[in-house]
């Protein structure tokens, strides 16, 4: 796909393990999940249950309140190489960037905002703090409450709007969705995925290597 002439590429990019280095949500249910969160990641990776049912099950293991959380994720979020600099990129080249997660809007704002970026668009699951556990459900892009597809509905969505999408991920969660790119950015499961069902993607170690990929589709 070439971007030359194209006015409206929407950069459709994963958060955790594609922007940070590792899996936040993974790093905040090891600290202080109340239970055997990693039963339910077994059941998700066994295709009994959707990413969105895991999240929502495990999340609610977690009592502590979000200055609690607030403070360790800043403590142990590592920023994949090339972030800011994507971020100008797109900016310089008019494409919308927008972060659409399986992960938690709250430490997502929580990590950008320790970064100085307030102006990112963040599609996440919502989180209520409660002493009994978070509270986290996936809203869709008109407003209804989702259970499974939250990438999906919305990269339907952007594509249903005229955009070209460009897919930036990591993960397994992240393969329904981008194999509905127009190209696709791949590291880690999502690469594996792709190389193993022949679906074309660029290969990326840091976000520099997305820049010069976009770059080359121009």
């Amino acid at each position: 796909m070439k971007l030359a002439g194209k006015t409206e590429t929407l950069v459709q990019c994963d958060f955790d393990g594609t922007i940070t280095e590792e899996d936040i949500s993974f790093l905040i249910l090891d600290a202080f999940a109340n239970g055997d969160w990693r039963r339910r990641l077994d059941e998700y990776r066994e295709g009994k249950i959707s990413v969105g049912r895991f999240n929502t099950q495990a999340f609610s293991m977690v009592k502590e309140d979000k200055q609690t959380l607030d403070r360790f994720v800043l403590k142990v979020a590592r920023i994949r190489a090339g972030f800011g600099e994507l971020l100008s990129y797109c900016q310089q080249k008019d494409f919308r960037f927008v972060i659409v997660s399986n992960g938690l809007t709250f430490y997502i704002k929580t990590i950008l905002e320790s970064l100085g970026i307030s102006n990112v668009e963040i599609f996440a699951a919502q989180a209520k703090f409660s002493p009994s556990g978070i509270k986290a459900r996936y809203l869709g892009p008109d407003g209804s409450q989702l259970q499974d597809g939250f990438k999906e509905a919305y990269i339907r969505h952007f594509l249903k709007s005229g955009y070209h999408i460009i897919y930036a991920g990591n993960g397994a969660s992240d393969f329904p969705s981008a194999r509905l790119a127009d190209h696709i950015f791949a590291t880690g499961q999502l690469l594996e995925h792709c190389q193993g069902m022949s679906v074309s993607c660029t290969p990326f170690t840091d976000l520099n290597d997305v820049i010069r990929g976009l770059d080359r589709l121009a």
